[in-house]
């Protein structure tokens, strides 16, 4: 097999249209491209496209499938860089022959290292160190060949990162190092040089002219404010680098130019995700992986995929992902985090982000969602629900005309994230109905959904006003799905392993039959001896409860609160237990106790903070982009929920009367969290809840100084740019003492704990903004 420039810009021309049927929810008509070739850049399609239905359905099956595709796209582009490494052809002078194989493998290995860790076992996470440790020479070799003077060298806009903020002073050239893989953290330089300038083609098509061209990101990264809908097809010209564009032949034909763009995305993307990957790996991983040379910063690995996304306006596969990179992180880290530096600056480049993508594909289910989880992470649930709702109308719509095959995997995802809204809205009878859903729509773990929907009807249940015949059929039904569990955690395994979510539910089960056996009652009713639900207990694993509403989180407080024996803390929102004739408390045991204490600390920390929601001098009115509109009419562009003026609270929920309460609900908070992790040395079942405890202490810390500074900027004491001396020493404080009790978390949290690893990854992402933090406000911890 001979190489030439030609077929391979041909060959990758034609798995670019396939790639346009991917994020288009074409899924039939992107397999069909795929499969009709068998050249690298085909074999990379079938592969990636295989990877996300395994990443975003977690299936055993479609994990299976996804290494062979991808083992197969590995050797294919390995024995194409072979027969181009023997050629003298070149497709530019500025890049040895074959540079677009070596990127196509590379995108191989760490995929499949990547579907390693998707179990979330740490034997997964040192499969995938193992998978990838081939990469990181081969990264490493990349980016010395595209990127020669590091990625601050490219005309680019500021990078897309935790630490992207504008600095009071801006540095010049000479103060802005160039980043190279091995240069530390300490040393990367927060902005690009102000020489860096956006270039823009003067005359360029718009993308939906061009088959291979997949959307154009919006032209304001990091602008501080967006611009309206209408300007979301003006695109960022690709950085190029200065090394690299001196050396460029004149007259280059535009198949050339794309395996050029090819090059310097695909380094950028792969060298971007692979630093992210383990960046974000488990800090006991990590350290595995450090026996192996590997150096990484998260930072850099951000900046890196900035770089690839400027190339998707170009029609560039990488940059497409690498958005949807970022989009995975941006979520992430408003979802689960706990705390932000700058929470509003995460979501403005979240926001350019899926602006730039669904505008292309308005009903592309992966940026539906996104779409809704911003909603969701401005306080509008019930915007974010109605473009959920709409998405997956459109998506039924689509399969019964001509599309046939849907994005099953990313459809299940709209499923799953609305599942979890309904849940944090108390809406308990569509939460559980959604959870069953999936199990019509993927085979991960049928036993967590049931566990989850059997607690939505236990809330049910106990909710207040249900007649004895209601109470009856609820307790019936939870009964009837917590006894389906047993055999459905038999019959799904990754690896012959239980998932760490389903030894965490075994663990629960058996827990509550002893329990019910100890009151008395007959141990196949033991659903009734429940009184905190399965569903809110699983919710604080995905911290379900940081965003919702101060009424339901008053709601929450009120019931957990009436239960015996009496909690001990007092609030403004607290019930007292009504006295009963039973000799049996409703919790008898330190670890319902603890989880007690911890839901009620979050739920009062949740109002606590109620005051952050509130826009400062903007009216309390409904989000524009809440509707669905632009998803029942594609061809108009979504407005931005930053050009709303609105509040990120919608007009149906009336905070004003929490703000009085705020600070006794933050006392209370830090007195229920702080008894929740006294208990942990009693605690026999839940041992994961003293660290979780503590790591919600330690975002307490952080969100009480946010509270204080909002406040006192509000009454001008403070200027709006600039903190005063004392409230710089409150930060400082603070900081500090987060990041201690974030040291206390990981001490309490061995591997032997449930679901220890989420929350290592949510400690990593907490100490990344008590850093940025840090540095923005100029002190040092």
């Amino acid at each position: 097999m001979s190489y030439s420039p030609h077929s391979a810009a041909i060959q990758l021309a034609s798995a670019s249209r396939g790639f346009d049927h991917l994020f288009a929810n074409e899924i039939s008509s992107a397999k069909k491209v795929f499969n009709s070739e068998s050249d690298p850049f085909h074999l990379v399609g079938a592969g990636c496209l295989s990877f996300l239905e395994a990443s975003l359905g977690l299936e055993a099956s479609k994990m299976t499938e996804a290494t062979r595709l991808l083992a197969l796209a590995e050797a294919g582009s390995r024995n194409a860089l072979k027969a181009a490494a023997k050629s003298k052809t070149k497709a530019s002078a500025a890049f040895p022959p074959g540079l677009e194989y070596e990127i196509a493998n590379a995108d191989t290995v760490v995929l499949l290292g990547i579907t390693h860790a998707l179990n979330e076992s740490y034997m997964g996470y040192l499969q995938c160190i193992y998978a990838m440790n081939s990469a990181h020479g081969k990264f490493s070799k990349l980016y010395k060949t595209v990127f020669p003077n590091g990625l601050d060298s490219h005309t680019t806009t500021p990078p897309l990162t935790p630490f992207s903020w504008t600095p009071s002073v801006t540095p010049s050239p000479a103060d802005s190092p160039a980043i190279t893989p091995k240069t530390s953290s300490s040393n990367l330089s927060l902005e690009p040089p102000v020489s860096s300038a956006i270039s823009k083609k003067s005359a360029r098509p718009p993308a939906k002219q061009s088959s291979s061209s997949f959307f154009g990101l919006a032209s304001r990264w990091t602008s501080g404010t967006s611009t309206s809908a209408s300007s979301s097809s003006s695109f960022l010209s690709p950085p190029t680098p200065t090394s690299i564009s001196s050396m460029t032949e004149a007259g280059n034909s535009e198949e050339i130019q794309n395996l050029k763009n090819l090059i310097i995305a695909g380094t950028a993307f792969g060298f971007g995700l692979f630093n992210l990957v383990f960046s974000l790996l488990p800090k006991r991983v990590q350290s595995v992986a450090g026996l192996f040379g590997f150096a990484h910063s998260r930072r850099l690995a951000l900046q890196a995929l900035a770089v690839s996304a400027g190339y998707a306006a170009e029609g560039e596969v990488h940059g497409v992902f690498a958005g949807l990179v970022l989009m995975t992180y941006h979520g992430a880290v408003l979802l689960v985090s706990g705390y932000q530096a700058d929470e509003a600056r995460i979501i403005r480049e979240y926001e350019s982000v899926v602006s730039g993508i669904e505008a292309r594909y308005p009903k592309g289910a992966l940026w539906i969602l996104n779409r809704a989880k911003i909603l969701r992470m401005t306080y509008d649930p019930e915007g974010a629900i109605r473009v959920l709702k709409a998405g997956l109308e459109e998506t039924k719509e689509d399969a019964a005309n001509e599309h046939g095959e849907g994005f099953k995997q990313a459809d299940t995802l709209l499923v799953f994230e609305l599942a979890w809204i309904y849940l944090s809205q108390r809406q308990y009878a569509e939460s559980a109905e959604a959870f069953i859903k999936l199990t019509e729509l993927n085979s991960w773990s049928h036993g967590t959904y049931y566990f989850i929907a059997a607690g939505c009807h236990i809330s049910l249940a106990l909710s207040d006003g249900v007649s004895h015949e209601e109470k009856e059929k609820y307790l019936d039904k939870a009964q009837e799905l917590l006894d389906a569990i047993p055999n459905l955690l038999d019959k799904r395994k990754v690896g012959g392993k239980d998932l760490p979510t389903e030894v965490l539910i075994k663990k629960k089960l058996a827990f509550y039959k002893e329990k019910q056996k100890r009151q008395g009652g007959e141990e196949r009713n033991f659903a009734r001896c429940i009184r905190i639900s399965p569903a809110e207990e699983l919710g604080i694993f995905w911290n379900n409860h940081n965003r919702i509403s101060p009424s339901n989180a008053e709601v929450h407080i009120r019931e957990w609160s009436a239960l015996q024996p009496p909690v001990g803390i007092d609030s403004p929102y607290m019930s007292r237990p009504i006295t009963t004739s039973s000799t049996s408390p409703d919790l008898d045991t330190p670890d319902e106790l603890a989880l007690r204490l911890l839901l009620l600390g979050i739920a009062h920390r949740s109002i606590g903070c109620v005051g952050l929601r509130i826009k400062d001098s903007l009216p309390p009115t409904e989000p524009a982009s809440s509707s669905s509109s632009y998803v029942e009419t594609p061809d108009s562009a979504p407005e931005s929920i930053l050009d709303s003026p609105s509040s990120p609270l919608p007009s149906s929920e009336n905070i004003n009367q929490y703000t009085g309460n705020a600070s006794a609900c933050l006392r209370a908070s830090r007195e229920l969290l702080s008894a929740a992790h006294a208990l942990q040395p009693s605690i026999k079942v839940s041992t994961w809840i003293g660290g979780l405890a503590m790591f919600e202490l330690a975002v307490l810390d952080l969100k009480e100084v946010e509270v204080e500074e909002k406040e006192e900027k509000a009454k001008g004491e403070s200027v709006p740019s600039e903190l005063s001396v004392d409230l710089k020493k409150r930060w400082q404080t603070a900081l500090k003492s987060a990041r201690a009790k974030l040291d206390v978390a990981m001490a309490l949290a061995p591997n032997s704990v449930d679901l220890s690893s989420r929350l290592d990854s949510r400690v990593a992402m907490l100490r990344d903004e008590i850093g940025m933090k840090a540095e923005i406000i100029d002190v040092t911890l």
